[in-house]
């Protein structure tokens, strides 16, 4: 009785606060930047404004002292910077000093927050105050993705310059509705045809995890419509690598939920979560017509192996036959990507840049086998504590959001096949869940214990 009476005076001390922390700055700074960057009038600021988040990271990871326990991906973590130090000071095919030292700076604010999270003092309801404002954000941009599909022109802000003088501007960034109108692809508050499509993964995600934990039955509701729309961008967006990413993610939430023994749970996430796939696929093919239905069943059209392989399967295969042999120890930094269009001297032809289009290509380009198996490392060690706090009964419901981390991560690790996450803001944003989960179940068991000492 002393014990709950207890929870619940802290439980309200703590909702009487904003609960905000630096975790919660940084999310906020990526969609206020990602928002801006959809106004052509501040073009100018577009490269400062791409690299903001970026630096941001860094100089928390400078303010704050590191306290506390430390995440235990965080030694491959240093591995791999250590071996991007080696590669910056011995590889002798550089594409410049200066893009390689940008790709040292990119890989150290993307794993920063492993580092400057631990100094936070964030609890359980912190914790959750950062799922529902990232739920609440990517919501809102699958809804601006909906809107862009009904109202063709309306809520749709600028292209991204990079798309416009692209090769591939032009008919594979649009897609024809039922009604025969082309559009582009739903971008929701991005600059980029098919955007929408992340933003709704996130939506879908959150909604479901959200929906699960409260029993409030208003939040149900808005959770579902949530998902919806989440779901329906993701059909009308045709990007079929995040509507596979949202099957998987599914099914390990499922085998977390079974683990742990929540039947009901389970029961009730598997019924909502078929009838959901169901109701919206047959709103997208409304509203998408033949285009939409001919894109999304070639997923069935062959075995899923040989569906990769026909499309993303090709750059694993050139990254394994022809790039290892020839750079097993890297081939040297600022060859690929935007380090190398922002910072690239590419009048050597020995060190002329290489065409990415996964992550680990990416990987082996930076630092050969060794850092391929130092990044694995750090993301096996990811994957395994957010289960481990998924599967903790003494976390109580908190333990949820470790499921919801844990199927992100299954999801995110499925995604380095397809395109390079881990030299993007969402790479940043994948350490940043993860360290934060981690301190957040942490200082759960530490305030715990202290209860339970003072009765």
């Amino acid at each position: 009785m002393i014990i709950k009476t207890s929870q619940k005076l802290q439980h309200f001390s703590i909702w009487t606060k904003l609960n905000w922390t630096w975790a919660h700055t940084l999310i906020l700074l990526q969609f206020t930047l990602q928002i801006l960057l959809l106004f052509p009038q501040i073009g100018v600021f577009r490269v400062p404004m791409r690299i903001a988040s970026f630096a941001f990271g860094l100089f928390l990871l400078v303010w704050l002292r590191p306290e506390g326990s430390q995440h235990p991906a965080t030694n491959p973590a240093i591995v791999v910077l250590g071996i991007m130090l080696l590669e910056l000071c011995l590889h002798p095919y550089i594409n410049s000093m200066t893009g390689g030292v940008a790709q040292c700076a990119m890989y150290l604010a993307i794993l920063s927050p492993l580092f400057w999270v631990r100094s936070l003092k964030i609890t359980q309801i912190g914790f959750e105050s950062l799922m529902f404002l990232m739920w609440s954000i990517h919501t809102l941009s699958a809804s601006f993705g909906v809107l862009q599909v009904y109202f063709p022109g309306k809520f749709q802000l600028s292209l991204s310059t990079t798309i416009q003088n692209s090769t591939y501007h032009g008919d594979n960034l649009l897609i024809t509705l039922a009604n025969g109108e082309q559009v582009y692809r739903p971008m929701g508050l991005t600059d980029i045809p098919g955007g929408a499509a992340n933003a709704g993964f996130y939506a879908l995600l959150f909604s479901v995890v959200i929906a699960l934990k409260y029993k409030n039955p208003i939040l149900r509701i808005v959770c579902m419509g949530s998902a919806a729309l989440g779901l329906f961008c993701i059909y009308l967006t045709q990007v079929r690598s995040i509507l596979v990413l949202a099957a998987v993610s599914m099914v390990f939430l499922a085998v977390v939920l079974m683990r742990t023994g929540q039947i009901a749970r389970l029961t009730a996430m598997v019924s909502g979560v078929t009838a959901l796939f169901a109701g919206t696929f047959s709103w997208a093919i409304a509203i998408g017509g033949k285009s939409t239905l001919q894109r999304l069943s070639s997923l069935f059209t062959a075995s899923p192996d040989q569906i990769y392989h026909q499309n993303r399967g090709l750059f694993l295969q050139n990254t394994i036959e022809e790039l290892l042999p020839k750079y097993p120890l890297g081939a040297g930094l600022g060859r690929w990507g935007m380090m190398n269009n922002y910072f690239g001297d590419n009048t050597d032809l020995v060190s002329q840049p290489i065409w990415v289009e996964i992550q680990w290509t990416g990987w082996l380009l930076d630092g050969g086998v060794p850092l391929v198996f130092a990044y694995i490392a750090a993301l096996y060690l990811a994957c395994q504590t957010a289960w481990k706090i998924a599967i903790n009964r003494e976390l109580g419901d908190f333990a949820l959001w470790g499921g919801l981390i844990f199927a992100y991560d299954i999801g995110a690790l499925a995604i380095t096949f397809n395109y390079p996450i881990f030299m993007s803001q969402s790479g940043m944003e994948f350490w940043l869940l993860n360290a934060v989960l981690f301190v957040a179940a942490r200082n759960s068991k530490l305030e715990s214990n202290k209860l339970l000492n003072t009765v």
